[in-house]
């Protein structure tokens, strides 16, 4: 690893076997870690008999700002640090890309050490076409801009995956169907690769219907089929019809 160097560390979702030989190599190698739960990591770290290093800091969203100077301190001396949130890739809905916006500017190499992702495991789960997908986080709380979100994906052939909190997911679903249509397929995954991971797929007006009586537990992710490339076509047919 080269001295000053950020490492962006992908960590596993939920089975801590899926952690890559690669990001082994680093977790063991570096001078320092900054991560989104101390304790999360340090039971990563013990699982694979990782010593835990000498700098070892939190780095989430309510500090990383004030975590930047640290980073770039350590990096200023020729160190070598691993960025890693408590599941998943960092940056991706998760706390990390201001300290690498920083480091980048500052000139410092950051480098990715890609692994698992909620992302590309919903969409490999859910069935639903690979081919193009937008991934849009966690949609916002409240309804009115959440529709909105969901109606700029109304004419798109891309599937759709979106992060939600388990006591969100009945409204989520039900908005979807509202404005999506309630026959567009899609698929909620529940706490994929641990234990108890769940995929229900269906229409959105089933899987509204299914979890309107209550949260679920875990962690979700939604994922949402786009209309059919013909219909898709049709539409922005239509729209230029409107505009002209």
């Amino acid at each position: 690893m080269v001295p000053g160097t950020l490492l962006l560390v992908a960590t596993p979702i939920g089975n801590l076997r899926d952690l890559t030989l690669r990001a082994l190599d680093v977790l063991r190698g570096v001078d320092a870690i900054a991560c989104e739960d101390t304790r999360r990591t340090l039971k990563l770290l013990s699982a694979h008999g990782i010593p835990r290093p000498a700098v070892f800091f939190s780095c989430h969203e309510h500090n990383e700002r004030a975590v930047v100077g640290r980073v770039l301190g350590l990096l200023g001396e020729g160190r070598v640090v691993a960025l890693c949130t408590d599941a998943g890739t960092p940056l991706l809905s998760d706390p990390g890309f201001l300290v690498a916006r920083e480091a980048r500017a500052a000139g410092f190499p950051v480098e990715a050490v890609p692994g698992p992702s909620a992302v590309t495991a919903a969409l490999l789960a859910s069935g639903l076409p690979p081919h193009a997908f937008t991934f849009r986080g966690f949609p916002p709380r409240k309804p009115g801009p959440r529709r909105r979100l969901l109606a700029d994906h109304a004419a798109s052939d891309a599937t759709l995956v979106l992060f939600e909190a388990p006591q969100r997911l009945a409204a989520l679903l039900a908005d979807a169907a509202a404005v999506l249509g309630p026959d567009r397929e899609a698929a909620v995954c529940v706490e994929l690769t641990k234990r108890f991971e769940s995929v229900t797929r269906g229409p959105l007006s089933d899987l509204a219907a299914r979890y309107a009586a209550g949260a679920v537990r875990g962690e979700v992710t939604v994922v949402i089929a786009g209309i059919g490339r013909a219909q898709a076509r049709e539409e922005r047919i239509r729209a230029r019809r409107r505009g002209a």
